[in-house]
């Protein structure tokens, strides 16, 4: 064989290889979801690779087959192809014995440079790049070769079971996308720019829904606008003038023996028609939705869509009422500082080490705000002033602090024994010395 036949077959055998690679990689790094957009969009191609990645035990052992075939078959042609000249071109100056040391030498480095180069690490760059497009227009030469190869594939394939059940492992591909998946993508298209960092935490917001309890999203007790029944025509219209809300929770007798509740519109419908104001009208008076307190946010919503309401009061499990929750409240939730005014945001940032938080806030916001995991003893507690009096032991006075995880909690502001204002400032590492350190999470209570 001629020098030149020789290079035609190494670059024959090279782009073998190339083909190999791009099939292997471009298989395993397509995505299922963008496979299965361009198959509903008609490409039956895409639906081909989606049954081959459900099953590649076959493909990826014709991969390996060629691949190792075309290793060694370089490996021979070039040794002989490359060998003679490279050891002619050492003799001139080297014994026959070091040049034809030298002359394999240079002969395997150049055939394996062009191998790695040419057929791995571009080939497989390409593939990492392109990989739904790629697949696509390489499955079906594969499925060929597939069929061509059936008793080597059928062979290796049953010795790679064999393996697998003898290592108890599965071979199956777990294709199955969870929150973690999702929210994962979302952070990586946030930091490359295609998704804004308020669009990643919208979607966040959403996946929380299903942890956060009803009572990190609604207007406590003490912040309820209600009415008793008997109210005379003037409290209702001056209570609607101090306290304007568009719903307001109907009593009898106290606030823990809701009877129903009544819309704004209503009222000023009365209003505008010069109509007196009676709570003890039914047709004023509607039906509302009691929850328990111990049900998530996405539960809540489930329950507005299924008795069509947006309102709803939240009891404990002692029938008292302890707050109540409305579908803008959820909703809020969800879009955090993308809807609201700025004077009832609840955690503002002073400056680079210090933020003004109110004792309500929960738990979930005043870590996203902080950058921590988690805070001690979470499942006993869902609000900042919770926490505090987790820490403390009891109810908490002014200038009381608690630091934990870097940063100290300082209450600023108690309302009958309602925590308002909480200072939380970012600690200064403590100096080493002599060998010893504080714990940086260690809690301190004063």
């Amino acid at each position: 064989m001629t020098l030149t036949q020789s290079l035609l077959v190494i670059g024959l055998l090279i782009a073998a290889s190339a083909f190999f690679s791009m099939a292997e990689i471009s298989l395993a790094a397509a995505r299922r979801l963008r496979l299965r957009q361009m198959a509903d969009e008609g490409d039956a191609r895409a639906d081909r690779v989606l049954r081959l990645q459900e099953q590649p035990g076959d493909y990826f052992t014709v991969v390996q087959v060629g691949q190792n075939a075309v290793a060694i078959l370089g490996g021979i042609v070039g040794e002989g192809a490359l060998s003679p000249h490279f050891t002619a071109l050492a003799g001139l100056w080297l014994s026959d014995g070091s040049a034809q040391n030298i002359g394999f030498l240079a002969s395997f480095l150049v055939i394996t440079s062009l191998f790695i180069l040419f057929s791995d690490l571009f080939p497989k760059r390409l593939g990492m790049a392109e990989p739904e497009s790629l697949v696509v227009r390489l499955a079906q030469p594969m499925v060929f070769l597939m069929t061509v190869l059936r008793p080597l594939v059928w062979f290796y394939s049953k010795g790679a079971d064999a393996l697998f059940r003898l290592l108890g492992l599965s071979s199956l591909r777990d294709d199955r996308i969870t929150s973690d998946d999702i929210l994962a993508m979302m952070e990586a298209g946030a930091r490359a720019g295609v998704l804004a960092a308020r669009e990643q935490q919208v979607i966040t917001n959403v996946f929380e829904l299903d942890t956060r309890m009803v009572s990190s999203a609604m207007s406590p007790r003490d912040r309820i606008a209600f009415f008793l029944r008997d109210e005379p025509d003037a409290v209702i219209r001056l209570r609607i003038a101090a306290e304007p809300f568009s719903t307001y929770p109907v009593c009898e007798g106290d606030i823990d023996h809701v009877v129903g509740y009544v819309d704004a519109k209503d009222l000023f419908q009365r209003v505008l028609n010069n109509q007196p104001i009676s709570l003890a009208d039914d047709s004023l008076v509607r039906k509302v939705l009691i929850v328990p307190d111990r049900l998530t946010l996405s539960e809540v919503l489930e329950q507005f869509r299924q008795v069509h309401e947006d309102f709803a009061v939240i009891v404990n499990e002692y029938s008292l009422v302890v707050g109540v929750v409305t579908l803008n409240d959820v909703m809020s939730t969800v879009m955090g500082d993308l809807v609201g005014p700025a004077d009832e945001e609840q955690i503002v940032r002073r400056d680079e080490n210090s933020w003004l938080i109110d004792g309500v806030t929960p738990v979930e916001d005043v870590l996203h705000a902080l950058g921590l995991d988690e805070l001690p003893h979470n499942d006993e507690y869902e609000t900042l002033a919770g926490f505090l009096m987790v820490m403390l032991r009891r109810v908490p006075r002014r200038t009381d602090s608690v630091s934990w995880g870097g940063y100290k909690f300082e209450v600023l502001d108690v309302d009958s024994f309602r925590i308002d204002q909480v200072m939380v400032s970012r600690l200064k590492p403590a100096p080493l010395d002599s060998g010893s350190a504080e714990h940086p999470a260690a809690p301190a209570a004063h």
